[in-house]
């Protein structure tokens, strides 16, 4: 079936985007993992939650799902990007742990439903969780959620990216106990929309070295009409995204895909949404950033007329930075976990800079998070009121008021602050080279004073994206101000 097949007028927005890097594809010679997280009106803070041990016969239970988790004997420590809005959010946050296992996810609606029904699984939001606070590499995260799926089932449909330095999986669920995951081949590149992209299912792959999957993936289809082989017993011909996804692609899914794989591969496939494609070259850290913030300018799908109408409109297309944009990040992972780096931005990547964020770093930055990590758990389905309105005491808000000041003229202040970001951005890529060797030997040599410099490198580097923020509103605001003034005063013949 041709690439662009016929779309679907639902405007139901889902809008994450995710591209991975194998690390034969990568210019690192680790894999590389490029995220947009996409929500609506959601505030965020990150934290740096400690390992925890845990008393014997101690269980966990997620506020959007009845499962009764029994919890292990101590959890690992992680990063963690948590999403918080009214009445909470289930399928956001992100996570990198101390391991180097980082968990990102893509919705896949609308996933088939048989007679498991969302309301009766066990878990939801808490998979990711579980995964980062238990998992040692990426293979292992894949069999840790598999044997949660299995054991509680799964609320919702999703696709999870679990990755590490060497492996990147694709982990796909429908809605119920099924799964099928897959492995990236290391020259490859992968880019999903938000649907389901795993088509065939090596079910020969006993020893799991590309491909998990549930036993009874194919039959349960089967028994819900899903999917018949043409030849009984024969089940070659079996495309897990056509049997478990209902109906077809969302339109902006789909413009998604068809912009960003030219991007990244020079031509567009005509597979009907390709799972991953061999690498033509070697992707950097710096292009991934760049594609991110991509509104998909010049070409068929650009609507933005020359930025006379603000790309963060809700409305279609919807490209990679787009109106539900809220975190953008690229994980550059390293050989040592704690040498890992988390390229944040946020909310939206074309007017943030990405900021060096160190996974050894061991404690978040100042202001970037307002609660204690528990009292978060705790909450992160219910939180305070007074957490959603402004408050320049949260690095947060300083980002999201700079993004204000584009809402109503993006074209006149977007060149303005990306000029400022890139000056940003460059002076933290020449800088890296230096501060990586110099933090690799005292990994060697002295580890705790090598987590206490990347902690305060972070901290450091946080704080100058923070007063970078308020220094453009304040920009802004007289570039405004002059504007306004030299028109509003000048004489009417010269107006």
């Amino acid at each position: 079936m041709a690439f662009d097949y016929e779309y679907s007028p639902s405007r139901d927005r889902g809008s994450c985007s995710t591209i991975i890097v194998g690390k034969d594809a990568s210019a690192t010679g680790y894999v590389l993992v490029a995220h947009n997280e996409d929500d609506y009106d959601c505030v965020i803070q990150v934290h740096k939650v400690p390992r925890i041990r845990h008393k014997p016969g101690e269980t966990i239970r997620f506020a959007d799902a009845k499962g009764v988790i029994p919890q292990v004997e101590e959890t690992y420590a992680y990063q963690w990007s948590d999403f918080r809005c009214e009445g909470g959010i289930s399928f956001a946050d992100c996570f990198v742990n101390e391991w180097g296992v980082a968990v990102v996810s893509n919705a896949c609606r609308p996933s088939r439903i048989g007679e498991e029904k969302p309301e009766d699984m066990g878990i939801g939001y808490g998979l990711r969780r579980l995964v980062a606070e238990r998992a040692r590499s990426a293979r292992e995260a894949v069999e840790i959620a598999g044997a949660l799926i299995e054991e509680f089932g799964y609320t919702s449909g999703r696709s999870y990216q679990f990755c590490d330095k060497n492996e990147a999986w694709v982990f796909q669920i429908p809605t119920g106990r099924r799964y099928v995951a897959k492995r990236i081949p290391d020259d490859h590149v992968y880019m999903i929309p938000n649907n389901y992209t795993i088509h065939e299912v090596d079910f020969a792959d006993a020893e799991h070295k590309n491909c998990y999957f549930s036993k009874d993936l194919v039959e349960y289809a089967m028994k819900n009409g899903w999917y018949q082989p043409a030849v009984p017993g024969d089940y070659s011909d079996f495309d897990f995204a056509r049997a478990y996804q209902d109906g077809p692609d969302k339109v902006h899914n789909l413009i998604r895909a068809r912009q960003t794989w030219p991007m990244l591969l020079g031509e567009r496939p005509e597979e009907w949404r390709p799972f991953s494609r061999k690498a033509p070259r070697k992707y950097t850290v710096a292009e991934l950033r760049r594609l991110l913030s991509s509104h998909f300018e010049g070409t068929e799908d650009d609507y933005n007329n020359g930025y006379e109408r603000n790309p963060h409109i809700d409305r279609d297309p919807c490209p990679l930075c787009n109106a539900m944009t809220a975190e953008s990040s690229v994980i550059e992972f390293a050989e040592e976990p704690a040498m890992t780096c988390i390229w944040r931005a946020a909310p939206k990547p074309c007017i943030s800079p990405y900021v060096p964020w160190y996974l050894g770093a061991k404690r978040a930055p100042k202001g970037y998070q307002w609660l204690p990590v528990t009292v978060s758990q705790d909450t992160h389905f219910a939180p305070g009121e007074e957490e959603l309105h402004i408050d320049v005491s949260k690095a947060f808000w300083a980002f999201r008021v700079l993004q204000y000041f584009t809402e109503f003229d993006y074209k006149g202040t977007h060149e303005t602050i990306r000029k400022s970001a890139d000056e940003l951005e460059a002076a933290w890529d020449a800088e890296q080279p230096a501060f990586r060797e110099k933090c690799r030997s005292l990994l060697k040599e002295a580890p705790e004073l090598a987590e206490e410099l990347l902690s305060a490198y972070t901290e450091a580097q946080a704080q100058k994206a923070w007063d970078w923020a308020w220094k453009m509103v304040e920009q802004l605001g007289e570039e405004r101000i002059l504007k306004n003034s030299s028109t509003r005063y000048l004489p009417p013949e010269n107006v």
